[in-house]
């Protein structure tokens, strides 16, 4: 059944997005994002982009109608496949190698039908790999034992990587830089996990063993794995989520020694800024590492929305900066990556976490004029998890067209699952957002 679109209506109440429309009884409404706007009757309005209350001398069924928001074929149009825990694939990690292959292809069947052009694959969730590693174990998640192989023996990573390309579509290889299990996971770590490889520095924390940031080896292992996928696999990016420093349990995380140890050898940051540069200088070696082996590879992060509370004026909720230690906006500004994707999982109106705002204030920050493709929390248009209407992924994707002169690109959906079931037509909607084909956008500077 084909989902008859509500009206796309962009976020125009907000001043530090938009300039205030005035309303009169005129016909032609003058934009500064999006045109000239015409009072014509709503099923005249191309992909319903209509916004109410601006044509106020006419019948209800009129509204002033936008243009469609150009994607100049190219926007970053991609979907996360979270692994970790089965959330989005396998659907069981003891279904066989032939019922994950099948699970995959029908991933990517959807995908290229709805005219998307990327996926994040969850490739490191845990210190495990979800492909054939001398430096890391198989993943509990695909085998349900860490460190056994699948048998019949097969690599996801190659196999995605060439039934994408295929299709056209970009495969970026998601990693999980320093948790090594998973909250209140139980399964035996196998002796290549590197919290067996590192004892000294792998820490109980928040029902997870989580490695310390501080640690030289960590970071050069890390940089280690990073470099071996991008050498022996076809990947198009590298991609990391928002776990740096462990989200806070409501203790302090136990690298008081490692700390101690960098004072001892005359180091003079506190320890804030210390754990900051700790993952400075993961992501930077990670940036070099991986452009000397493939310069043409991509790498992105997608950290948590808010880099400070009360940055910008108005914004308020976690600071990633001051409780995960991750300066996501100096890795924008000083082009250490070349995508970012902030999860901004929230709506557009409340002015607290107001996606506009936040979305707005991040594409500023892209001084080196790499690219911001916005991650959306799809998951919440389910009905068991916040219920939010299907119009309101509608509506930011609108907005983030609305930006792209900014370097808003495209958008990045969290998780797949709510596609694949169709959640309430979600499927149909993005069949007509997505109704003509995009490349990824090009980037220069690679």
């Amino acid at each position: 059944m084909v989902l008859k679109l509500a009206a796309i209506v962009a976020y125009f109440s907000l001043n530090l997005l938009f300039s205030q429309v005035k309303t009169d009884t005129c016909d032609t409404y003058i934009h500064s994002q999006y045109g000239k706007g015409h009072c014509v009757d709503q099923i005249q309005c191309p992909n319903s982009l209509f916004v109410s209350g601006l044509c106020e001398s006419h019948p209800p069924n009129i509204e002033c109608c936008f243009p469609r928001n150009s994607t100049a074929n190219e926007e970053f149009r991609a979907v996360w496949i979270a692994t970790v825990e089965n959330i989005d694939w396998p659907s069981s990690n003891i279904a066989s190698t032939i019922e994950q292959q099948t699970e995959l292809i029908h991933i990517l069947h959807t995908v290229q039908l709805l005219n998307m052009n990327a996926v994040v694959f969850q490739v490191r969730t845990s210190g495990d790999a979800f492909y054939s590693s001398t430096l890391e174990p198989w993943s509990y998640y695909l085998t349900a034992a860490q460190g056994v192989a699948p048998s019949p023996f097969w690599d996801p990573l190659a196999f995605i990587i060439d039934e994408a390309h295929k299709r056209n579509i970009e495969v970026h290889a998601w990693l999980n830089p320093y948790r090594a299990r998973t909250t209140g996971a139980t399964y035996e770590l196998a002796p290549s996990n590197m919290a067996k490889r590192f004892p000294e520095y792998a820490y109980p924390y928040a029902k997870n063993i989580w490695m310390d940031p501080g640690a030289a080896v960590v970071q050069e292992f890390i940089v280690n794995v990073t470099e071996d996928i991008v050498t022996r696999y076809a990947v198009d990016g590298i991609h990391m989520d928002d776990y740096f420093y462990p989200y806070s349990d409501g203790t302090e995380f136990p690298d008081a020694a490692t700390y101690a140890a960098y004072q001892e050898q005359g180091g003079h940051l506190n320890k804030s800024d210390w754990r900051r540069s700790n993952v400075n200088t993961l992501i930077q070696s990670m940036y070099i590492r991986m452009h000397a082996v493939r310069p043409k590879v991509k790498f992105g992060i997608s950290p948590f929305g808010i880099w400070k509370s009360g940055v910008p004026a108005g914004i308020s909720g976690l600071s990633s900066y001051d409780e995960l230690y991750c300066d996501s906006r100096m890795w924008l500004e000083e082009g250490l990556i070349d995508y970012m994707t902030p999860q901004l999982y929230w709506q557009i109106d409340p002015p607290a976490q107001s996606y506009p705002v936040l979305l707005n204030w991040w594409v500023e920050q892209s001084a080196k004029g790499r690219h911001v493709y916005p991650g959306n929390a799809l998951y919440r248009v389910s009905p068991s998890v916040s219920d939010w209407p299907l119009n309101e992924m509608i509506r930011q994707i609108s907005i983030t067209r609305s930006m792209r002169d900014h370097l808003a690109l495209g958008n990045v959906f969290f998780s797949l699952s709510e596609i694949m079931n169709n959640v309430k037509g979600i499927q149909n909607a993005l069949a007509i957002l997505y109704q003509e084909k995009a490349i990824v956008p090009k980037m220069d500077w690679l």
